[in-house]
């Protein structure tokens, strides 16, 4: 059983799950959100992974959730499992985490403690002023775009996995994603919808496709691609790196070709790179150009 299948079976209980963070109206063209991730040791992030990281990854990927839906951050909880007491270690979990929060101006309001095997949940809220970006409202014509570069994070993963030591850009991408919370913001009322792209483009793209009842055809050269990451491919032709590898934390977006002008646009003064990959279709998801089935991320 699928992540999904089992929320599905046993906890859509028809409360609108199914978006990066649940939704709910708190008065006239104003809407409260929040989202809950937990990063375990071991299976999110290496065992030898410093306190730094890990508080950085734990509200980072958080606020990609935030971003998503176009949010401005407000606050979060933090529930943190320790195996023991480490001073030192606290000391840089908690300047690391707070050095985040002060950047996205989000406050800590609460949380618990607890001993057992190392493990991070937040719980993030924040707030929408009009209507939320969401998965479903994409149509036929519409262009997707993706922001920055794909596979950075999953070809630093592989690589440590392999005993190999990733260069430092990778490791960057890898630990310190940056949450593109700005570029949700003025996406709102632009894109037609939006997902944070954090199990792989290709999963993250098909929930999109799910929930709007629509297709996608993708071009494989269109995908933006590090030095790194390109190199990587070109030795390999591995593209599912790139496409399934996940841990991006770029959002993906669908843009109506009325608004492709104010892509321009929000690219020149976010200074972030927009790249169109492909476009929506009535059904289906072609990618052109993709000779094998790659695998995305399973929780289970």
């Amino acid at each position: 059983m699928s992540e999904f299948e089992l929320i599905n079976k046993y906890f859509d209980w028809g409360a609108g799950i199914g978006d990066d963070c649940a939704l709910i109206d708190v008065g006239i063209h104003q809407q409260f959100v929040t989202t809950v991730d937990t990063l375990i040791e071991g299976v999110h992030f290496p065992v030898d992974t410093s306190p730094v990281d890990i508080a950085y990854k734990a509200l980072a990927v958080n606020l990609s959730d935030l971003a998503a839906m176009g949010a401005t951050p407000n606050y979060f909880t933090l529930a943190l499992t320790l195996p023991n007491i480490d001073e030192q270690w606290l000391e840089d979990f908690s300047s690391s985490l707070k050095a985040l929060a002060t950047e996205y101006n989000i406050k800590l309001i609460g949380g618990d403690t607890t001993k057992g095997m190392l493990s991070i949940t937040i719980n993030a809220t924040g707030t929408i002023q009009g209507v939320a970006l969401m998965r479903s409202g994409a149509k036929v014509g519409d262009g997707i775009f993706v922001s920055n570069t794909l596979g950075d994070a999953a070809l630093a993963w592989q690589q440590i996995q392999n005993q190999k030591i990733p260069s430092r850009n990778l490791l960057t991408q890898f630990n310190h994603p940056e949450p593109q919370v700005k570029l949700g913001q003025v996406l709102l009322g632009v894109a037609s919808s939006c997902i944070d792209i954090s199990d792989g483009l290709e999963q993250d793209l098909s929930h999109i496709l799910s929930h709007s009842k629509v297709g996608a055809s993708i071009d494989l050269d269109a995908l933006p691609l590090s030095n790194e990451v390109a190199q990587y491919i070109a030795n390999t032709g591995d593209w599912c790196v790139a496409l399934a590898g996940g841990d991006d934390y770029e959002l993906c977006f669908t843009v109506p070709e009325s608004q492709l002008d104010t892509i321009q646009s929000i690219e020149k003064k976010l200074g972030v790179v927009l790249t169109k990959i492909g476009v929506i279709v009535e059904s289906g998801l072609e990618i052109k150009g993709l000779d094998k089935t790659c695998q995305s991320y399973q929780h289970f």
